[in-house]
This record gives structure tokens, C-alpha cells and sequence, in this order.
């Protein structure tokens, strides 16, 4: 049964954690210009914030033992502090140092929430997804608008102000979790189990990998360097972050419904769907470079992701959380490939450039998806 509630809160504390995470990428511009950073070097300040993700399987099966509540109580707090002081870092040393630890938070957060979400869920595990990703989404849509108008107040080095909101934050997840049963084990672990997992849907890890490779090269050269895209071509940093707002906005609408619709006409027709979507809306894009073609594009970028998490889920492994632990060290760890490529390619031939071959790239997602599905047998679903 789905338990609306429990998913909200769940959802809600999504929000908290990730609206402080969004924070970077409508700041780059402004840290480019103070410590004179290649975009090579912006790419690692993003692997830095991803490596902790690395780790995500050992923090899965930590997970698996213990009441997982106060991870998603304290991380947006860590989170918040680690983020709003990244205007104050006197070198680019003390940049990967904040940044490490709010990917730390990060990981922390994210790999119990989701095996939470599909408890609450019961059996509309799309639904669920949804209503956390639409959490998330939403955060990344207030979050640049927030920094940016912080920014403009108070100056790059007065970001640190909007601390206290992180710590709030976390006050408030405590009295709203603190009777909150966040028990997930649901069968006894043994020894081996985790080998036989990871034997077990080795075709399922291989499609995410390929498939979230793929993915990124479109949704990370927006995510991360659309404001430096756009500065680059003559825009305001105010108008940088307005369009990563919109661009994330739409990708609010985009994940509620996709989960939503894959339960309904199956995650096969939803990936390959919202896959053409994105490949055809980046080339219009990169194109005309209008804000409503961007808000086109956010609907399909970020819809896969509800539908991903999904089929991890429902794979109704005994592990859950080690299994979305994996999913996420792939989806982080293949993310922070694919921001360093696009770096290195920016500084080498042009963001422009860089830009089109991510658009190439990305019909990749559809090449996965086909194979996957057709390997599987479910077509259908």
C-alpha cells in the first residue's frame, strides 16, 4: 500500500539535503574568475564531490545493519555547512576539501533514502521514485536562484549565510523522523550473499553503466557547465541561473510523471521515450539557445532516473540498499568520467563543440536500452 506520508517526508528531506548540493554549479563562473581555474579543473572539483561514491557499496551494506534514519537527519546539515562556505575558500585546496566532505554527506544521504521510498511505496515503486526524485529536482531548481540571489545580496564570499537554513533544516527532519521506523532488512544476510547478487544481475549492472555513461554526457554538461555555457555565449550570471532553474523545473515535471507513466506503459517504452526526447530537444537547443527549448529539454533529460531506480528496486533483492548502493557508485562513479572528458574536451576544442559531441553521445542511452530489454526478454514491461 502506498503510504503518502512516509513518502513525502522521505521526499521532503530530499529537498533539504540536495537545494545546498545545487550550489556549485550556478557559482562556477564566479570561483573560474576569482582562483582562475581551467574547466579540466572544474571537472575535478566535481569528481572530488563524486568520489566518495566509491565507498557506496561498503555504505550500503553498513545501511543493511543499522537504523539508517540519522543519516537523512544530520546530512543536510553537513551538507549545508560544507556548501554555503565554498565562496569563503581561499585556495582551490580548501575548494576540494568542502567539497569532499559534502559528497561524503552525499552518499550518506542518498543510498538508504531510495530503499525507504520503496517500503512506503508498497508496490507503485515508480510513484515512489518519482515523488523523491521530484524532492530532489525541486531542490536543484530553488537551489540556484537561492545562491544567486545570496550572491548578489551579500557577494561570492557571503554564501556562508545561508547556513543556518541547513541546520533548521535538519531540526525539523529530526522531530518529523524521530518516531520514524527506518528498520529495512527484510531477510537474514548470509556470507555470499553479496557475490551472488552482483552474479545475479550482472546484466542489469551492465546496462545501468552504459546507459547512465551515456545519459551523462547530456546531463551533466548541462547540470555542471550550463551556466559557464552560457556566460561563455554573452549571458548574465543572473540569466545563467534563471535558465539552470528552468532547466531543472522541468526536470521536476519530468521525473513525477516518469515514474508514474512507467508503471504504467512499462519502463522499456518510458527509457526509450524520454531518450529520444533528450537527444532531439539538445540538438534544438544547442541551435537556437532559447530558454523554452531548455525547459523542453529538462523534461526528457531527467526522466530516466525515477524509472532507473525502479528497476533497481524491484528486483526485490534481499539487499536492498546494497543494491542501490551499487547503482550508485555506477551512477556516480561514471558521472565523474564523463564531467573530467567534458572538461578536458572544453579547454582543448570549445564548449560549444563539446557540447554537440555530448548531444552524439547521448543516443547511446538508446543503444542500451534496446539491448537490455531485448537480452531480458520484457519488452514489454
Amino acid at each position: 500500500m502506498f503510504n503518502k506520508t512516509k513518502v513525502l517526508t522521505i521526499s521532503s528531506a530530499h529537498f533539504a539535503h540536495d537545494i545546498f548540493s545545487s550550489f556549485l554549479a550556478p557559482l562556477l563562473p564566479l570561483i573560474i574568475e576569482k582562483l582562475g581555474l581551467s574547466l579540466s579543473l572544474v571537472a575535478v572539483l566535481d569528481i572530488i564531490r563524486r568520489v566518495p561514491a566509491l565507498f557506496n557499496p561498503l555504505l550500503g551494506l553498513m545501511a543493511e545493519r543499522m537504523d539508517v534514519k540519522y543519516f537523512v537527519i544530520l546530512t543536510p546539515s553537513v551538507t549545508a555547512i560544507s556548501m554555503s562556505l565554498i565562496g569563503l575558500a581561499p585556495t582551490y585546496f580548501t575548494l576540494v576539501l568542502l567539497l569532499f566532505i559534502a559528497g561524503i554527506s552525499s552518499a550518506l544521504f542518498h543510498i538508504p533514502s531510495p530503499t525507504m521510498i520503496k517500503k512506503a511505496a508498497g508496490d507503485e515503486t515508480g510513484k515512489g521514485m518519482s515523488y523523491f526524485m521530484v524532492g530532489g529536482e525541486l531542490a536543484r531548481t530553488l537551489g540556484p536562484i537561492l545562491i544567486t540571489s545570496a550572491v548578489s545580496i551579500w557577494g561570492l564570499e557571503g554564501s556562508f549565510k545561508l547556513m543556518p537554513i541547513g541546520l533548521i533544516s535538519s531540526l525539523i527532519l529530526y522531530i518529523k523522523f524521530k518516531d520514524f521506523s527506518t528498520h529495512i532488512k527484510a531477510k537474514k544476510i548470509e556470507k555470499g550473499d553479496t557475490k551472488e547478487i552482483l552474479k545475479q544481475h550482472k546484466f542489469l549492472f551492465v546496462f545501468l553503466a552504459f546507459f547512465i555513461l551515456f545519459n551523462a554526457a547530456l546531463k551533466s554538461s548541462l547540470t555542471l557547465y550550463l551556466p559557464i555555457y552560457l556566460v561563455k555565449n554573452g549571458a548574465t550570471l543572473w540569466f545563467a541561473g534563471i535558465a539552470l532553474s528552468v532547466l531543472q523545473f522541468a526536470g521536476v515535471v519530468g521525473v513525477f510523471y516518469s515514474g508514474k507513466i512507467s508503471d504504467k506503459i512499462g519502463k522499456f517504452k518510458t527509457l526509450l521515450s524520454s531518450s529520444l526526447g533528450a537527444i532531439v530537444f539538445m540538438g534544438i537547443f544547442l541551435y537556437f539557445q532559447n530558454i523554452v527549448i531548455l525547459a523542453i529539454l529538462g523534461l526528457f533529460v531527467f526522466a530516466p532516473a525515477p524509472v532507473l531506480m525502479a528497476l533497481v528496486q524491484d528486483t526485490n533483492s534481499k539487499m536492498p540498499t546494497f543494491m542501490h548502493s551499487i547503482y550508485m557508485g555506477i551512477n556516480f562513479g561514471l558521472s565523474s568520467v564523463t564531467v573530467l572528458f567534458i572538461g578536458f574536451l572544453s579547454d582543448n576544442i570549445g564548449l560549444n563543440t563539446t557540447f554537440m559531441i555530448c548531444n552524439i553521445l547521448g543516443i547511446g542511452t538508446i543503444f542500451a536500452t534496446l539491448w537490455y530489454f531485448k537480452i531480458k526478454g520484457i519488452s514489454k514491461n
